[in-house]
């Protein structure tokens, strides 16, 4: 079977908002403060978009792994 890229697109917002819950609870425990936990989150949101992008980059160009 063949995914659609409507799924593809939700499964990765999905993703992301799963991600970011998962570090704003992190910071909100470690800082006692969920306003912190909300603003790291939110930064990371922005950088890990950012890194996520050029990852998928440098793996489209390595070769191995990948079939003709």
């Amino acid at each position: 079977m063949k995914e659609q890229k409507k799924r593809s697109i939700l499964k990765a917002a999905t993703w992301r908002i799963t991600a970011s819950l998962d570090t704003f609870i992190i910071a909100w425990i470690i800082t006692g403060d969920w306003k912190i936990g909300g603003s790291i989150a939110g930064i990371e949101v922005m950088t890990k978009i950012f890194f996520y992008y050029f990852h998928e980059r440098i793996w489209n160009i390595i070769k191995w792994g990948k079939k003709k």
